[in-house]
Parts: structure tokens; sequence; C-alpha cells
């Protein structure tokens, strides 16, 4: 069990209200197009633009979150969302619920982005960014299991903006003003350092886009695959959805144990290329076995690798800079996975739809591997110390069995230094030795 001093829960309950809404896009876009009477492709259009509005929060709150406050920007966010949610809950004009749905997911785009951005702070991001996951993946599964029950086209619009009323008396426990995150250094925490890692974070950012419109896109026509090709009612479709929701809690535990025993490279490398397979047998099922066989593995190993992405994406950058950004890239894919969900499926069939996602996710699993390889900590000299990441501490490879404790940091206070003679003659009165001297680069400020 996580011990509770030590479990962010307020960030895992922010990450919940940001998240929850992609969660339930499949169920989301089908009401609208039943509930509303408008077509696949304008329900489509509808729940891209939800979270392309979650996409442009993350964009443009990336660098603000430690000078506004992460309290001030959540409680923006929770009240964005409950506000414009509701309103599309609460309303059957269609602007308005475009509207309701255009700002909560602004809302939903802030509160994540403060989440990520806190996550990326903490000593271990990928098992805070785990039990995140594990929270929202609870509580999909009980809206799945609950709202094809019950009337009305916005019900699973109203749990979003619920989620987001219930999570406001947590951000209270959230820093008000501008600080810098544990493991940052001065001129990080004051906004002045340069974003470290910016190769493998564009590679990263420009791979998520595509890998999140892939998942998306299948998310997004799941709820008609299921209908409409696999002839199954919409309660057994919420089954199927709740079961593998349930499924992917188990995967999500799993990713926890796991922690970084297995490296980054493995699990986001080979879990794409197994989601890639899931994609193609779900988009191609024609019954409750198939359907339910390929919703239940993508939905196991689909927030496996996202987390182990995320857990990737807040290594590059300790301000969590790389975190948001590389999240409103996976945002914009994310955005575009329904509406292009519906018009490859209206223009050739689910079954091609889902191997042209297929093919392209064994692509781009590729430069997803290659970051994480890249940036997966190669072994360094003891006492080296690591530039280019941004982090002022000077890091001792793991292979050494050094902690990174008993190296001092740059800038450190002067430390005695006891120099020992090997030829017998008395040992020097101790001097001062400056770690922050002596690790400068020649001709270095």
């Amino acid at each position: 069990m996580f011990a509770p001093r030590t479990t962010p829960w307020p960030l895992v309950a922010l990450f919940t209200a940001g998240y929850l809404a992609p969660y339930l896009l499949p169920t989301t876009v089908g009401r609208l197009e039943r509930g509303l009477g408008l077509s696949a492709t304008q329900a489509g259009a509808v729940g891209s633009a939800l979270l392309l509005s979650s996409a442009t929060a993350g964009f443009l709150l990336a660098s603000r979150v430690e000078r506004t406050g992460a309290r001030t920007l959540a409680r923006l966010g929770l009240v964005l969302a409950a506000l414009g949610y509701g309103t599309a809950a609460l309303t059957t004009a269609v602007p308005a619920v475009v509207a309701g749905a255009v700002v909560g997911g602004f809302g939903s785009g802030t509160a994540t982005t403060v989440a990520a951005t806190r996550i990326a702070a903490e000593r271990d991001p990928h098992r805070a960014s785990t039990l995140g996951l594990l929270s929202v993946s609870a509580l999909a599964g009980v809206v799945y299991l609950t709202v094809p029950r019950l009337p009305g086209h916005g019900l699973t619009l109203a749990a979003v903006a619920l989620t987001a009323l219930a999570v406001w008396p947590l951000t209270s426990r959230l820093p008000t003003g501008a600080s810098g995150s544990r493991r940052a250094g001065k001129g990080e925490a004051t906004g002045t350092a340069r974003l470290p890692h910016r190769r493998s974070g564009l590679v990263l950012a420009g791979a998520m886009v595509f890998w999140s419109l892939a998942q998306n896109a299948l998310w997004g026509m799941s709820g008609r695959i299921g209908v409409t090709q696999a002839h199954l009612s919409e309660p057994t479709v919420g089954v199927v959805f709740a079961v593998a929701l349930g499924a992917g809690l188990l995967g999500v535990v799993a990713a926890g144990a796991l922690g970084s025993r297995l490296g980054r490279a493995l699990p986001i490398g080979g879990g794409t290329v197994l989601i890639a397979g899931c994609i193609a047998l779900s988009a191609s099922a024609t019954g409750l076995g198939s359907f339910a066989a390929g919703e239940i593995a993508w939905n196991t190993v689909y927030p496996v690798v996202l987390s182990y992405l995320i857990g990737l994406a807040a290594s590059l950058d300790p301000r969590g800079r790389w975190a948001v950004l590389v999240g409103s890239a996976s945002s914009l894919g994310t955005a575009a996975g329904p509406l292009t969900g519906s018009v490859l499926s209206a223009q050739a069939g689910f079954p091609v739809m889902g191997a042209v996602l297929g093919a392209g996710l064994l692509l781009v699993a590729l430069p997803m591997t290659a970051v994480a390889l890249h940036t997966g900590g190669r072994p360094l000299l003891p006492g080296a110390v690591r530039r280019r990441g941004g982090h002022p501490a000077a890091v001792v490879a793991a292979a050494t069995g050094t902690p990174t404790g008993a190296v001092p940091e740059v800038g450190a206070p002067e430390q005695p230094v006891v120099e020992i003679p090997v030829d017998g003659t008395p040992a020097p009165a101790r001097r001062a030795y400056d770690t922050a001297a002596a690790t400068r680069a020649p001709g270095g400020h």
C-alpha cells in the first residue's frame, strides 16, 4: 500500500478531474449523436472541439503554473469545467452545447496542466501518474456501468462537472504562489532556465500527436462499432467498456508495481505494438466475443503505456514544462481522433480504419522508443555533472552503486577536503574546496 504521507492525493484528484472527459468520450459522442439528432461526423466534431480546447489550455499555461500559482489555476480550471460541462448537460440547444463543451474542455486542460506540472516535481512522477490513471479508470468504469441505463444526452458531461466540484476542496492543499519544484534549481525556480532536452522533447511530442490520435480515433468510434457492427445493445456495450476499464485498472496496478524495473523503452515500444494489434482486432469485431476481447486487451495495455509516457515526459524537465507540452501535443491528437475515426470509418469502414491506425502506431513506436532509450539514464562517471538536463546536481551512474546524496550539488557550501600524502610527509592544513568552481567548465560563467 502507498503511504498516505507520501501520496499526492490533491494531484491525483486534479489529474482525475482533468482526464475524465477524454475517458468518457465514446459515450459522450454517442449520446450527443442520438440525443441531439446530430450526424456521426457532427458529434465527433463536438468531441474534437472539446479536446482541442483542452490542448489549447495546456499550450497556453505550460509555463505559467509556477508564476500564477497551482491553487489559483487549478480552481479556475475546475470552475470552468463545472460551468461548461454543466451548461452543456442542461441544454438541448446545439450552439450552447458546443460552447459549453469548449469552455469545459479548457477547464479540463487547465486542471490537467496543473496536475502534470506538479506531478513532474514529485520524487516519483511515474508513481503519481499511475495513481491518477488508476483513479480516473475506476471513476470512468462506474460511469459506464450507470449512464447507459439512464436517459439524456448530457449525463456524461454532468458527471465530469460534478467531479470538478467534488475535487475543489482538495485544491486548498496546493501551493498558492510561485514556487520552484522540489527538483529544480534557483535558475529554474525563477523561470530563467532554458528548456532542456529539446530534441528529445520535440520528437516525443510529435510522436504523441499520432499516438493519441490513433487511440482516440478508435475510442471515439468504439460505441458505434459495438452497436452497428457487432450488433450489441447500448447497455451491453457499456458493460464491455466497464469491464475493459476494470482490466485497465489491473494494468495500471501492474505498471505501478513494475515501476522502472523494465525501464521505459520496453513498455513504451512493446506496449505500442500490442496496442496496434488490439485496435485492429476491435475495429474488425462482428460479435460480442471479438469486440470484448479487443476492447479489454486494448484498455489493459493502453494505460500502462500512457503511464510510462507521462513519466518519460516528466523526466525531461523537473519543472514539468515538457510534461505539459507533451501532454498538450497528446491532446491535439486526442482532439483530432473522433473526427478522424468518423471520416475513416465513413469512407472505408471500421476494419480498414483499424488497419490504418494500427500500421501508423507501428511506425510511431520507433521514435518514442528511441527517446526512451536516449534519455533513460546512460552511465556517467562518478562525480560527473549532467548539464543538458538543467538539474544542478552531480549525477552518479546507478551502476556504480553510489547514492546520489553522497555527491555535492553544484553551488553547495564549501566542503573541507584533506589531502592524504602517500610519501610519509606531514599532511597539509585543510583547505576549502569550492564544488561549484571545480565543476565549472573552463572559461564558463
